[in-house]
Protein backbone atom coordinates (compact mmCIF):
# COMPACT_ATOMS: atom_id res chain seq x y z
CA UNK A 1 0.00 0.00 0.00
CA UNK A 2 2.86 2.33 0.77
CA UNK A 3 4.51 1.65 -2.85
CA UNK A 4 1.44 3.08 -4.18
CA UNK A 5 1.15 5.91 -2.24
CA UNK A 6 4.70 6.96 -3.13
CA UNK A 7 3.99 6.35 -6.96
CA UNK A 8 1.09 8.55 -6.73
CA UNK A 9 2.61 11.43 -4.57
CA UNK A 10 5.72 11.28 -7.25
CA UNK A 11 3.16 11.14 -10.18
CA UNK A 12 1.67 14.02 -8.36
CA UNK A 13 4.82 15.99 -7.82
CA UNK A 14 5.98 15.63 -11.40
CA UNK A 15 2.64 16.54 -13.27
CA UNK A 16 2.24 19.85 -10.95
CA UNK A 17 5.73 20.95 -11.28
CA UNK A 18 5.64 20.11 -14.82
CA UNK A 19 2.31 22.48 -15.32
CA UNK A 20 3.34 25.52 -13.08
CA UNK A 21 6.79 25.77 -15.01
CA UNK A 22 4.78 25.48 -18.73
CA UNK A 23 2.70 27.82 -18.01
CA UNK A 24 5.40 30.53 -16.44
CA UNK A 25 7.16 29.75 -19.78
CA UNK A 26 4.06 30.63 -21.78
CA UNK A 27 3.47 33.69 -19.69
CA UNK A 28 7.08 34.95 -20.00
CA UNK A 29 7.15 34.32 -23.83
CA UNK A 30 3.85 36.00 -24.40
CA UNK A 31 5.40 39.18 -22.04
CA UNK A 32 8.78 39.24 -24.23
CA UNK A 33 6.88 38.87 -27.64
CA UNK A 34 4.58 42.26 -26.93
CA UNK A 35 7.39 43.80 -26.09
CA UNK A 36 9.69 46.14 -28.38
CA UNK A 37 11.48 43.59 -30.46
CA UNK A 38 12.90 46.14 -32.32
CA UNK A 39 14.46 47.49 -29.53
CA UNK A 40 15.91 44.66 -28.09
CA UNK A 41 17.81 43.43 -31.62
CA UNK A 42 19.25 47.08 -31.71
CA UNK A 43 20.53 46.69 -28.24
CA UNK A 44 21.50 43.59 -28.77
CA UNK A 45 20.38 42.51 -25.59
CA UNK A 46 17.89 40.03 -26.72
CA UNK A 47 20.13 36.81 -26.29
CA UNK A 48 19.45 37.32 -22.19
CA UNK A 49 15.75 36.73 -22.83
CA UNK A 50 16.41 33.79 -24.53
CA UNK A 51 18.58 32.23 -22.10
CA UNK A 52 15.83 32.50 -19.97
CA UNK A 53 13.74 31.03 -21.62
CA UNK A 54 15.78 28.49 -22.18
CA UNK A 55 16.19 28.23 -18.32
CA UNK A 56 12.75 28.13 -17.71
CA UNK A 57 12.06 25.28 -20.25
CA UNK A 58 14.72 23.10 -18.65
CA UNK A 59 13.44 23.47 -14.87
CA UNK A 60 10.27 21.26 -16.92
CA UNK A 61 12.74 18.80 -15.98
CA UNK A 62 14.51 19.47 -13.62
CA UNK A 63 12.15 21.46 -11.03
CA UNK A 64 10.32 17.82 -11.04
CA UNK A 65 13.06 15.83 -10.50
CA UNK A 66 14.58 17.84 -7.59
CA UNK A 67 11.05 17.57 -5.42
CA UNK A 68 11.00 13.54 -6.45
CA UNK A 69 14.57 13.68 -4.87
CA UNK A 70 13.64 15.77 -1.95
CA UNK A 71 10.85 13.52 -0.89
CA UNK A 72 12.70 10.01 -1.84
CA UNK A 73 15.78 11.55 0.35
CA UNK A 74 12.83 12.15 3.89
CA UNK A 75 10.29 9.34 2.96
CA UNK A 76 11.24 5.61 2.74
CA UNK A 77 10.13 4.80 -0.73
CA UNK A 78 13.57 3.50 -1.66
CA UNK A 79 12.86 0.80 1.19
CA UNK A 80 9.88 -0.80 0.09
CA UNK A 81 10.31 -4.33 -1.30
CA UNK A 82 7.84 -4.88 -4.34
CA UNK A 83 8.97 -4.46 -7.64
CA UNK A 84 7.38 -2.15 -10.17
CA UNK A 85 8.74 0.43 -13.22
CA UNK A 86 8.75 3.59 -11.13
CA UNK A 87 10.45 2.18 -8.21
CA UNK A 88 13.12 0.50 -10.66
CA UNK A 89 13.16 3.82 -12.28
CA UNK A 90 13.75 5.80 -8.97
CA UNK A 91 16.30 3.39 -7.76
CA UNK A 92 18.38 3.84 -11.37
CA UNK A 93 18.26 7.66 -11.54
CA UNK A 94 19.03 7.94 -7.90
CA UNK A 95 21.03 5.24 -6.61
CA UNK A 96 23.07 3.59 -9.20
CA UNK A 97 23.90 0.31 -9.63
CA UNK A 98 21.85 -0.75 -11.55
CA UNK A 99 21.69 -4.60 -13.83
CA UNK A 100 22.60 -5.04 -16.67
CA UNK A 101 20.95 -2.76 -19.57
CA UNK A 102 21.27 -0.53 -22.19
CA UNK A 103 23.93 2.01 -20.22
CA UNK A 104 26.45 -1.66 -19.66
CA UNK A 105 29.25 -1.07 -22.05
CA UNK A 106 32.38 -3.20 -22.74
CA UNK A 107 34.40 -4.36 -20.11
CA UNK A 108 37.07 -1.88 -20.16
CA UNK A 109 39.29 -3.22 -18.05
CA UNK A 110 40.49 -6.09 -20.09
CA UNK A 111 39.88 -4.17 -23.54
CA UNK A 112 42.54 -1.87 -22.40
CA UNK A 113 44.79 -4.70 -20.83
CA UNK A 114 44.19 -7.07 -24.09
CA UNK A 115 45.34 -3.26 -25.95
CA UNK A 116 48.37 -2.60 -23.97
CA UNK A 117 49.61 -6.12 -24.89
CA UNK A 118 48.73 -5.74 -28.49
CA UNK A 119 50.43 -2.22 -28.27
CA UNK A 120 53.51 -3.98 -27.72
CA UNK A 121 53.68 -5.94 -30.58
CA UNK A 122 52.82 -3.38 -33.25
CA UNK A 123 55.34 -2.41 -35.20
CA UNK A 124 56.11 1.29 -36.54
CA UNK A 125 54.39 1.42 -39.51
CA UNK A 126 51.30 0.15 -37.58
CA UNK A 127 51.33 3.10 -35.07
CA UNK A 128 51.67 5.11 -38.38
CA UNK A 129 49.30 4.30 -40.21
CA UNK A 130 46.89 4.37 -36.67
CA UNK A 131 48.14 8.08 -35.53
CA UNK A 132 47.42 9.29 -39.08
CA UNK A 133 44.25 7.89 -38.81
CA UNK A 134 43.51 9.89 -35.76
CA UNK A 135 45.02 12.86 -36.84
CA UNK A 136 42.83 13.11 -39.81
CA UNK A 137 39.73 12.40 -38.26
CA UNK A 138 40.40 14.99 -35.89
CA UNK A 139 40.99 17.75 -38.11
CA UNK A 140 38.60 16.60 -40.87
CA UNK A 141 35.55 16.01 -38.44
CA UNK A 142 36.24 19.53 -36.09
CA UNK A 143 37.64 21.50 -38.99
CA UNK A 144 34.51 21.18 -41.12
CA UNK A 145 32.24 21.06 -37.64
CA UNK A 146 33.86 25.02 -36.80
CA UNK A 147 33.58 25.96 -40.74
CA UNK A 148 29.57 25.07 -40.82
CA UNK A 149 29.10 26.27 -37.11
CA UNK A 150 30.65 29.85 -38.25
CA UNK A 151 28.84 29.81 -41.63
CA UNK A 152 25.27 28.69 -39.88
CA UNK A 153 25.69 31.90 -37.08
CA UNK A 154 27.25 34.31 -39.30
CA UNK A 155 25.89 33.32 -42.74
CA UNK A 156 22.75 34.42 -44.44
CA UNK A 157 20.88 31.30 -46.60
CA UNK A 158 19.22 31.75 -50.08
CA UNK A 159 16.23 30.44 -51.74
CA UNK A 160 15.23 30.00 -55.33
CA UNK A 161 12.64 32.67 -54.52
CA UNK A 162 15.26 34.99 -54.10
CA UNK A 163 14.73 34.82 -49.95
CA UNK A 164 17.77 35.72 -47.55
CA UNK A 165 17.28 35.42 -44.11
CA UNK A 166 19.29 34.37 -40.90
CA UNK A 167 19.22 31.16 -38.40
CA UNK A 168 19.20 32.09 -35.22
CA UNK A 169 18.15 29.32 -32.76
CA UNK A 170 20.96 28.05 -31.07
CA UNK A 171 19.21 25.85 -29.11
CA UNK A 172 17.82 23.60 -32.13
CA UNK A 173 21.74 23.28 -33.21
CA UNK A 174 22.54 22.27 -29.71
CA UNK A 175 19.56 19.64 -30.35
CA UNK A 176 20.49 18.87 -33.93
CA UNK A 177 24.44 17.84 -32.61
CA UNK A 178 23.06 15.75 -29.03
CA UNK A 179 20.25 13.55 -30.82
CA UNK A 180 22.54 11.79 -33.06
CA UNK A 181 25.41 12.02 -30.89
CA UNK A 182 22.85 9.80 -28.71
CA UNK A 183 21.84 7.85 -31.70
CA UNK A 184 25.38 6.46 -31.72
CA UNK A 185 26.24 5.57 -28.64
CA UNK A 186 23.25 3.52 -28.50
CA UNK A 187 23.99 1.53 -31.28
CA UNK A 188 27.59 1.04 -29.74
CA UNK A 189 26.20 0.05 -26.47
CA UNK A 190 23.83 -2.43 -28.06
CA UNK A 191 26.03 -4.39 -30.38
CA UNK A 192 28.49 -4.52 -28.05
CA UNK A 193 28.99 -7.58 -25.72
CA UNK A 194 30.37 -8.13 -22.25
CA UNK A 195 28.84 -5.34 -20.80
CA UNK A 196 30.83 -3.96 -17.70
CA UNK A 197 28.39 -2.96 -14.99
CA UNK A 198 26.80 0.70 -14.86
CA UNK A 199 27.38 1.99 -11.64
CA UNK A 200 26.85 5.78 -11.68
CA UNK A 201 23.49 7.09 -10.40
CA UNK A 202 21.85 8.64 -13.68
CA UNK A 203 20.91 12.03 -11.98
CA UNK A 204 24.53 12.95 -11.33
CA UNK A 205 24.55 13.42 -15.39
CA UNK A 206 22.29 16.14 -15.45
CA UNK A 207 24.83 18.49 -13.88
CA UNK A 208 27.16 17.85 -16.55
CA UNK A 209 24.79 17.45 -19.49
CA UNK A 210 23.20 20.99 -17.82
CA UNK A 211 26.58 22.87 -18.23
CA UNK A 212 27.25 20.85 -22.08
CA UNK A 213 23.97 22.51 -23.52
CA UNK A 214 24.18 25.82 -21.55
CA UNK A 215 28.11 25.95 -22.69
CA UNK A 216 27.23 24.67 -26.40
CA UNK A 217 24.37 27.65 -26.84
CA UNK A 218 26.78 30.26 -25.21
CA UNK A 219 29.30 28.72 -28.16
CA UNK A 220 26.83 29.94 -30.89
CA UNK A 221 25.60 32.72 -29.29
CA UNK A 222 29.23 34.29 -28.73
CA UNK A 223 29.07 34.23 -32.76
CA UNK A 224 26.66 36.96 -33.23
CA UNK A 225 29.01 39.59 -31.33
CA UNK A 226 32.34 38.30 -32.18
CA UNK A 227 34.61 36.61 -34.53
CA UNK A 228 35.33 32.37 -34.91
CA UNK A 229 39.46 33.13 -34.20
CA UNK A 230 38.32 34.92 -31.33
CA UNK A 231 36.15 32.21 -29.70
CA UNK A 232 38.86 29.44 -30.77
CA UNK A 233 41.49 31.47 -28.85
CA UNK A 234 39.06 31.66 -25.85
CA UNK A 235 38.68 27.74 -26.25
CA UNK A 236 42.33 27.13 -26.30
CA UNK A 237 42.77 29.31 -23.00
CA UNK A 238 40.19 27.52 -20.97
CA UNK A 239 43.19 25.88 -19.39
CA UNK A 240 42.52 28.90 -17.16
CA UNK A 241 39.03 28.21 -15.78
CA UNK A 242 39.59 24.46 -16.02
CA UNK A 243 42.59 24.66 -13.68
CA UNK A 244 39.95 26.79 -11.27
CA UNK A 245 37.09 23.75 -11.26
CA UNK A 246 39.85 21.58 -10.41
CA UNK A 247 40.50 23.21 -7.09
CA UNK A 248 36.96 23.34 -6.27
CA UNK A 249 35.69 20.73 -7.11
CA UNK A 250 38.95 17.74 -7.29
CA UNK A 251 40.94 20.11 -4.91
CA UNK A 252 43.80 19.63 -7.25
CA UNK A 253 47.56 21.29 -6.84
CA UNK A 254 49.30 22.61 -9.90
CA UNK A 255 52.66 22.71 -10.40
CA UNK A 256 54.58 26.33 -11.14
CA UNK A 257 54.79 25.87 -15.15
CA UNK A 258 51.57 25.32 -14.95
CA UNK A 259 50.61 28.62 -13.11
CA UNK A 260 53.12 30.57 -15.48
CA UNK A 261 51.74 29.35 -18.87
CA UNK A 262 48.62 30.30 -17.73
CA UNK A 263 49.62 33.56 -17.40
CA UNK A 264 50.93 33.19 -20.71
CA UNK A 265 48.05 32.56 -22.27
CA UNK A 266 46.01 35.19 -20.94
CA UNK A 267 48.77 37.89 -21.68
CA UNK A 268 48.21 35.99 -25.50
CA UNK A 269 44.90 36.09 -25.31
CA UNK A 270 44.71 39.58 -24.57
CA UNK A 271 46.54 40.96 -27.42
CA UNK A 272 44.77 38.99 -29.39
CA UNK A 273 41.41 40.22 -28.59
CA UNK A 274 42.65 43.61 -29.11
CA UNK A 275 44.25 42.99 -32.10
CA UNK A 276 41.18 41.82 -34.49
CA UNK A 277 39.92 44.42 -36.59
CA UNK A 278 36.48 42.75 -37.69
CA UNK A 279 34.03 45.21 -36.98
CA UNK A 280 30.58 43.04 -35.69
CA UNK A 281 29.12 45.74 -34.27
CA UNK A 282 30.79 48.95 -32.41
CA UNK A 283 28.40 49.67 -29.61
CA UNK A 284 29.41 48.72 -26.00
CA UNK A 285 26.32 46.66 -25.32
CA UNK A 286 27.05 44.08 -28.48
CA UNK A 287 30.93 44.03 -26.69
CA UNK A 288 30.04 43.29 -23.46
CA UNK A 289 27.92 40.74 -24.62
CA UNK A 290 30.43 38.51 -26.48
CA UNK A 291 32.47 39.02 -23.77
CA UNK A 292 30.05 37.39 -21.29
CA UNK A 293 29.20 34.64 -23.69
CA UNK A 294 32.93 33.89 -23.88
CA UNK A 295 33.21 33.94 -20.39
CA UNK A 296 29.86 31.48 -19.80
CA UNK A 297 31.24 29.58 -22.88
CA UNK A 298 34.39 28.80 -21.45
CA UNK A 299 33.24 28.48 -17.54
CA UNK A 300 30.37 26.23 -18.47
CA UNK A 301 33.09 23.61 -20.59
CA UNK A 302 35.23 23.92 -18.01
CA UNK A 303 33.00 22.96 -15.65
CA UNK A 304 31.85 20.01 -17.69
CA UNK A 305 35.27 18.29 -18.32
CA UNK A 306 35.57 18.54 -14.48
CA UNK A 307 32.52 16.75 -13.33
CA UNK A 308 33.00 14.17 -15.78
CA UNK A 309 36.24 13.48 -14.92
CA UNK A 310 34.79 13.17 -11.37
CA UNK A 311 32.46 10.67 -12.37
CA UNK A 312 35.64 8.32 -14.28
CA UNK A 313 37.33 8.76 -10.89
CA UNK A 314 34.41 7.82 -8.43
CA UNK A 315 32.17 5.58 -10.21
CA UNK A 316 34.87 3.85 -13.59
CA UNK A 317 32.02 5.55 -16.28
CA UNK A 318 33.44 4.50 -19.55
CA UNK A 319 33.12 7.05 -22.04
CA UNK A 320 30.32 5.72 -24.06
CA UNK A 321 28.35 5.69 -20.99
CA UNK A 322 29.17 8.97 -20.26
CA UNK A 323 28.37 10.05 -23.81
CA UNK A 324 25.54 8.24 -23.82
CA UNK A 325 24.15 9.59 -20.21
CA UNK A 326 25.26 12.95 -21.42
CA UNK A 327 23.63 13.40 -24.08
CA UNK A 328 20.04 11.32 -23.29
CA UNK A 329 19.85 14.52 -20.75
CA UNK A 330 20.58 16.61 -22.98
CA UNK A 331 17.96 15.78 -25.81
CA UNK A 332 15.63 15.60 -22.75
CA UNK A 333 16.20 19.34 -21.90
CA UNK A 334 16.81 20.91 -25.21
CA UNK A 335 13.52 18.99 -26.50
CA UNK A 336 11.41 20.13 -23.71
CA UNK A 337 12.79 23.72 -24.27
CA UNK A 338 12.13 24.01 -28.20
CA UNK A 339 8.83 22.62 -27.35
CA UNK A 340 7.41 24.87 -25.12
CA UNK A 341 9.41 28.24 -27.43
CA UNK A 342 7.90 26.24 -30.59
CA UNK A 343 11.19 25.97 -31.67
CA UNK A 344 10.46 23.57 -33.60
CA UNK A 345 8.44 24.54 -35.28
CA UNK A 346 10.08 27.50 -36.55
CA UNK A 347 13.37 25.64 -37.12
CA UNK A 348 11.81 23.20 -39.71
CA UNK A 349 9.37 26.08 -41.38
CA UNK A 350 12.98 27.34 -41.95
CA UNK A 351 14.31 24.04 -42.89
CA UNK A 352 11.62 23.83 -45.36
CA UNK A 353 12.44 27.44 -46.83
CA UNK A 354 15.94 27.35 -47.24
CA UNK A 355 16.66 23.28 -48.26
CA UNK A 356 20.90 24.02 -48.42
CA UNK A 357 20.26 24.76 -44.15
CA UNK A 358 19.15 21.08 -44.04
CA UNK A 359 22.53 19.71 -45.68
CA UNK A 360 24.34 22.13 -43.19
CA UNK A 361 22.78 20.53 -40.33
CA UNK A 362 23.13 17.25 -41.31
CA UNK A 363 26.69 17.26 -41.99
CA UNK A 364 27.16 19.68 -38.32
CA UNK A 365 25.52 16.66 -36.21
CA UNK A 366 27.77 14.37 -38.28
CA UNK A 367 30.99 16.12 -37.38
CA UNK A 368 30.08 16.50 -34.05
CA UNK A 369 29.18 12.84 -33.14
CA UNK A 370 32.03 11.52 -35.04
CA UNK A 371 34.36 14.03 -33.94
CA UNK A 372 33.56 12.34 -30.32
CA UNK A 373 34.07 8.68 -31.27
CA UNK A 374 37.89 9.93 -32.79
CA UNK A 375 38.50 11.44 -29.27
CA UNK A 376 37.72 8.57 -27.64
CA UNK A 377 39.58 6.03 -29.82
CA UNK A 378 43.02 8.34 -29.98
CA UNK A 379 43.24 8.73 -26.29
CA UNK A 380 42.78 5.11 -26.01
CA UNK A 381 44.93 4.15 -28.88
CA UNK A 382 48.14 7.11 -27.88
CA UNK A 383 47.30 8.51 -24.72
CA UNK A 384 45.69 11.98 -23.68
CA UNK A 385 48.96 14.04 -24.73
CA UNK A 386 48.74 12.96 -28.14
CA UNK A 387 45.62 14.23 -28.00
CA UNK A 388 45.78 17.43 -26.81
CA UNK A 389 48.72 18.21 -29.45
CA UNK A 390 46.48 17.26 -32.19
CA UNK A 391 43.55 19.04 -30.96
CA UNK A 392 45.69 22.34 -30.32
CA UNK A 393 47.25 22.09 -34.04
CA UNK A 394 43.43 21.61 -34.92
CA UNK A 395 42.34 25.27 -33.02
CA UNK A 396 45.35 27.17 -35.02
CA UNK A 397 44.34 25.26 -38.37
CA UNK A 398 40.58 26.70 -37.50
CA UNK A 399 42.02 30.15 -36.87
CA UNK A 400 43.61 30.10 -40.29
CA UNK A 401 41.03 28.33 -42.39
CA UNK A 402 38.32 31.10 -40.70
CA UNK A 403 40.73 34.18 -41.88
CA UNK A 404 40.88 32.87 -45.28
CA UNK A 405 37.74 31.89 -45.95
CA UNK A 406 35.28 34.50 -43.83
CA UNK A 407 38.16 37.26 -44.31
CA UNK A 408 38.73 38.12 -40.82
CA UNK A 409 41.32 40.66 -40.21
CA UNK A 410 43.98 40.43 -37.77
CA UNK A 411 46.91 42.92 -36.54
CA UNK A 412 50.26 42.41 -35.84
CA UNK A 413 49.37 42.10 -31.94
CA UNK A 414 46.73 39.83 -32.88
CA UNK A 415 49.34 37.21 -34.60
CA UNK A 416 51.46 37.51 -31.53
CA UNK A 417 48.77 36.98 -29.13
CA UNK A 418 47.74 33.70 -31.33
CA UNK A 419 51.47 32.57 -31.39
CA UNK A 420 51.90 33.28 -27.27
CA UNK A 421 49.28 31.45 -26.54
CA UNK A 422 50.08 28.04 -28.46
CA UNK A 423 53.14 28.68 -27.75
CA UNK A 424 52.28 28.40 -24.28
CA UNK A 425 50.08 25.69 -24.53
CA UNK A 426 52.45 23.76 -26.22
CA UNK A 427 55.37 24.85 -23.45
CA UNK A 428 53.05 23.15 -21.58
CA UNK A 429 52.85 19.87 -22.80
CA UNK A 430 56.54 19.73 -22.73
CA UNK A 431 56.77 20.42 -19.13
CA UNK A 432 54.29 17.98 -18.59
CA UNK A 433 56.05 15.22 -19.98
CA UNK A 434 59.29 16.16 -18.96
CA UNK A 435 58.41 16.52 -15.15
CA UNK A 436 56.47 12.88 -15.88
CA UNK A 437 59.96 11.61 -16.70
CA UNK A 438 61.74 12.84 -13.57
CA UNK A 439 59.70 11.48 -11.60
CA UNK A 440 59.14 8.13 -13.12
CA UNK A 441 63.38 7.57 -13.08
CA UNK A 442 63.34 8.62 -9.37
CA UNK A 443 60.94 5.97 -8.64
CA UNK A 444 63.13 3.43 -11.09
CA UNK A 445 65.86 4.54 -8.24
CA UNK A 446 64.41 4.10 -5.75
CA UNK A 447 62.84 0.68 -6.20
CA UNK A 448 66.89 -0.25 -7.35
Amino acid sequence: MGQYIGNFIICGLILLSVIVVYFTTQIVKSFTENSNDSLNQELSYNWIIRLSLNLLGYATVLLPGYLVYKYVCYSKYLQNTDSGCILKLVQHCFLGNTETGLLDSPNYTASISSSSVSRLQRTFSHDAIKLTYCFMGLQITYLTWGYLQEKIMTQKYKNNNGDIKNFNDSQFLVFINRILALTMSSIYLIINKKPKKHTTPLYKYIFCSLSNIMSAWCQYEALKFVNFPTQVLAKASKIIPVMIMGKIISRNTYEYYEYITAILISIGMFLFMFGSNDKYDNNNISTISGLILLIGYIVLDSFTSSWQNSLFNEYGTTSIQMMFGVNLFSCLLTSMSLFQQSGFAESFSFIAQFPTFTIDCLLISICSASGQLFIFYTISEFGAVTFVIIMTIRQGLAILLSCIIYQHHITVFGVIGINLVFGAIFLRIYCSNRLRAIRRRRAENVVL
